[in-house]
C-alpha cells in the first residue's frame, strides 16, 4: 500500500480537499484504485448535527454517515462510493480510545496521546487501506499546520512514514500564495515558507507543495519556494484560481505534479483514461452555448454557498448534460414571509426564473417563505424540485391549499391539528439527535405510469435519505384526491418518498423524501436533476 498525506497551512478553506480528490482522480486516470479518507480535528463524531453556517452542508454517504463536505468532493472526483470508516474524526478517535482504557484494554499502562491516541489513529488508517484493495490511500487532515486539534494526527502520520519504505509514502502541502497588491502583482511566498517550516517542527518535511494563487506562479516564487522549504522545483506545483473546480485536475497535470508523483512512489502509467477531460469539456461547451436559465434556490442558509454544495453541483452535471448554463439565483426563504411581503414582492423575486427549488432543512426559520415559494411555483406553473424537507412544506402546501386543511403543518414545527407531517414511530422515544434519523441508501419503489417512472426509467430504486418525520398516511388520500399523486414509497408503500402533480395541472412539479444530488456525478447526472433542468429549459422556451 502506498500513501498520500495532504496537510493545509497558512489558512483554512484553501481547496485541501479539491486538490486530495484532483490528484485522486489523475491517479485513477492511470488505472490505479484509490482510496480517500479525511480525518476532521473537531471533536464531533460526525458533522450531523452542525449548523450548516458552521462547516457547510452535511453530507450523507450510502452507509448513512454524516460527514464533512469534501468527501462528497472525493465521491464526485473519484467515482467512488465511501462509507463510515473513510472519515475520522478526534471524537471518534478519544471516544474508542476512552472506550478502551474503561474495559481495560490498556492493561493498566497509562493512557496518553503517544502511543494510544496515535496508535489508534494509525490502526483505523491502515484498516481502511489493508480492506480496501486499493492501490493507493489517500488521507487529508483538515485544519491547518499549527493547530492544537490536529497535532495527534500530524504525530500519527509523522510516525507512519518513519514505518513505511521511502517510496511508499509521499506527503503534499497546499499553501496560499498572496499578492501584494494589484499593481505591484508580487507573489509573496513567505506564508508558505513559514507554514513548512511550521510542518518542518513537527517533523514532517512535504515532497510536494501545492501553492493556492489568485494567477499561474511565477518561476521566481517557485525557485524561492523550492530553495527555502527543501523541496525540488518541480515539486513547487501552482494552482491557481480555476473558473470551474473540475477543470483543477487538467491544471494540475499541466503542472507536472503527476508524473513527480508516480516517479516518487515509483509507479507506471496502466492505462489512459480521457473521461474526465471530455467532461470538462462538455462543462465549458455548455456555458458557451448561450442556452442560460435561472434557478431559483429557496432556502434558509442562502448566505453560505457551501450550504447547498451537493445541490448546486448536482443541477451543473444536469445542465452540462443537457447543453445549458445554469445561473443559481440563492433566495433567502425569510424574504418571503411576513406580513409586509406582498405579491408584487415575489413577482420581484422569481422574475426571470425558469425554475424553483426547495432544498432541505431543520427548523421554523424561513418555512413559511418556502411554503409561499412552493405556491407560487405551482400557481404560475414554473417548474419545482423538493428535496426533503422541501418535499414535505409540498405535501403541507397542498394539503393546506388544494386540500383545505388551513393548519396543516408538520409536528416538528409546532402544535397542530392536523400533523400531515408526523414523526417516524421508531423515532418517538429517541433523545440523542446525532446520527438516529433515516439516513443512508433506501429502497424506493415508483408506480407506473408516472412522471417519476419517466424519470428513473425502472420502478424500483436507491437513494440516499437524510430526515426523521413522514408524510401521515392518514391524509394521503385527501391530499391525492386533489390532483397530487404519491409516485414513489418504500416497499410496505407506508413511507411517502416522492410526490408529484398531474401532468394536465403542471408542467413539472416533483418533490423527493430522499436527496438525490448525493449520488449525481459529474459523468452520470442524477435522474430529478435532468428532468428538472430540462423542464426548466423548456419554460424558458415558453417565456421567449
Amino acid at each position: 500500500m502506498k500513501y498520500i498525506v495532504v496537510t493545509g497551512g497558512v489558512m483554512s478553506g484553501l481547496g485541501k480537499g479539491i486538490t486530495m480528490a484532483s490528484i485522486g482522480r489523475i491517479l485513477k486516470n492511470r488505472g490505479y484504485k484509490i482510496v480517500p479518507m479525511k480525518i476532521d480535528p473537531y471533536i464531533n463524531i460526525d458533522a450531523g448535527t452542525m449548523n450548516p453556517y458552521q462547516h457547510g452542508e452535511v453530507y450523507v454517504l450510502a452507509d448513512g454517515t454524516e460527514v464533512d463536505l469534501d468527501l462528497g468532493h472525493y465521491e464526485r472526483f473519484m467515482d467512488v462510493e465511501l462509507s463510515r470508516e473513510h472519515n475520522i474524526t478526534t471524537g471518534i478517535i478519544y471516544s474508542a480510545v476512552i472506550e478502551r482504557e474503561r474495559k481495560g484494554g490498556y492493561f493498566g499502562d497509562t493512557v496518553q496521546i503517544i502511543p494510544h491516541v496515535t496508535n489508534e489513529i494509525k490502526t483505523r488508517i491502515r484498516r481502511v487501506a489493508a480492506n480496501s484493495n486499493a492501490d493507493l490511500c489517500l488521507v487529508e487532515i483538515g485544519g491547518t499546520v499549527g493547530d492544537i486539534e490536529s497535532m495527534p494526527f500530524l504525530e500519527a502520520v509523522r510516525q507512519m512514514q518513519c514505518e513505511e519504505d521511502g517510496t511508499d509514502f509521499l506527503f503534499v502541502h497546499v499553501t496560499l500564495v498572496p499578492v501584494t497588491s494589484v499593481t505591484l502583482n508580487e507573489q509573496k511566498t513567505k506564508p508558505t515558507q513559514h507554514s513548512v517550516k511550521a510542518l518542518r517542527e513537527l517533523g514532517l518535511q512535504p515532497d510536494i507543495i501545492v501553492c493556492r494563487c489568485k494567477r499561474l506562479l511565477k518561476d521566481d516564487a517557485k525557485k524561492k519556494i523550492a530553495m527555502f522549504c527543501s523541496v525540488k522545483n518541480e515539486a513547487v506545483i501552482s494552482a491557481q484560481d480555476a473558473g470551474d473546480i473540475y477543470e483543477v485536475p487538467l491544471l494540475l497535470e499541466q503542472e507536472g505534479i503527476a508524473e513527480y508523483i508516480m516517479k516518487k512512489l515509483q509507479l507506471t502509467q496502466l492505462t489512459e483514461d480521457h473521461e474526465w477531460a471530455q467532461m470538462v469539456a462538455r462543462r465549458k461547451r455548455s456555458v458557451a452555448t448561450g442556452r442560460d436559465i435561472s434557478i431559483a434556490l429557496v432556502g434558509k442558509y442562502a448566505e453560505l454557498e457551501d450550504s447547498y454544495l451537493s445541490i448546486k453541483e448536482a443541477i451543473g452535471h444536469a445542465a452540462a448534460e443537457l447543453g445549458c448554463n445554469v445561473e443559481m439565483k440563492l433566495v433567502e426563504a425569510e424574504d418571503l414571509e411576513g406580513a409586509t411581503v406582498t405579491v408584487t414582492d415575489s413577482d420581484s423575486i422569481f422574475s426571470g426564473v425558469q425554475g424553483i427549488l426547495v432544498p432541505g432543512g431543520f427548523g421554523v426559520r424561513g418555512v413559511e417563505g418556502k411554503i409561499n415559494a412552493i405556491t407560487y411555483a405551482r400557481v404560475h406553473k414554473i417548474p419545482f424540485l423538493g428535496i426533503c424537507f422541501g418535499f414535505q412544506l409540498a405535501v403541507i402546501e397542498a394539503a393546506r391549499n388544494l386540500a383545505q386543511l388551513h393548519d396543516a403543518h408538520s409536528i416538528e414545527l409546532g402544535e397542530t391539528q392536523t400533523p400531515v407531517i408526523d414523526l417516524l414511530e421508531e423515532q418517538q422515544k429517541v433523545a440523542v439527535k446525532g446520527g438516529t434519523m433515516r439516513l443512508g441508501d433506501y429502497e424506493v419503489f415508483i408506480r407506473k405510469d408516472t412522471l417519476a417512472e419517466q424519470i428513473y426509467g425502472k420502478n424500483k430504486i436507491l437513494e440516499r435519505h437524510r430526515h426523521r418525520y413522514e408524510v401521515n398516511p392518514e391524509y394521503i388520500e385527501r391530499i391525492e384526491r386533489e390532483g397530487m399523486i404519491f409516485s414513489g414509497t418504500n416497499k410496505s408503500g407506508v413511507r411517502m418518498e416522492i410526490v408529484e402533480m398531474e401532468a394536465e395541472n403542471h408542467p413539472f412539479f416533483v418533490a423527493t423524501q430522499f436527496h438525490p444530488e448525493f449520488k449525481s456525478r459529474p459523468t452520470k447526472p442524477s435522474p430529478p436533476f435532468i428532468a428538472f433542468v430540462n423542464a426548466c429549459m423548456h419554460h424558458s422556451s415558453r417565456q421567449t
